[in-house]
């Protein structure tokens, strides 16, 4: 009897509340890119929210790194946009071209991070940080 192996089975809640927060980042990434779609901070903020809860629940597991992820992708996004707002300061131009870019910078973070989550895979080995 001590040898029985017991099946777990795997937590997909934890694969749908990172599927969740990928979409509303999804949605906030599209509004900041296509003009005039700008989505609401909210969903931003309540996305952000559901990464922070659940990354604990995700500890040890292949997708604590896509929280993380999204988590950095956002808080870079942030610290990129505050740096470069002197540029609208400037001219129309150069503030428009600095936030087009991290822009697509944070679109671009968020599709790399669905199609690793669909694969089953992790953001990046466990040894970086």
């Amino acid at each position: 009897m001590a040898n029985d192996i017991v099946n777990v089975e795997p937590d997909d809640s934890l694969k749908t509340w990172g599927w969740v927060s990928y979409v509303l980042h999804l949605i906030v990434a599209i509004g900041a890119v296509v003009p005039g779609a700008q989505a609401s901070v909210l969903l931003l903020l309540i996305a952000l929210l559901i990464d922070f809860v659940k990354r604990d629940d995700a500890a040890g597991t292949w997708q604590a790194s896509h929280f993380s992820w999204r988590i950095r992708s956002v808080l870079w996004a942030g610290l990129l946009y505050i740096v470069t707002s002197w540029l609208w300061l400037l001219l129309f131009v150069p503030g428009w071209i600095a936030w087009s870019l991290i822009s697509l910078w944070f679109l671009y973070r968020i599709v790399k991070g669905m199609i690793r989550m669909n694969d089953g895979r992790p953001m990046e080995p466990k040894d970086v940080i």
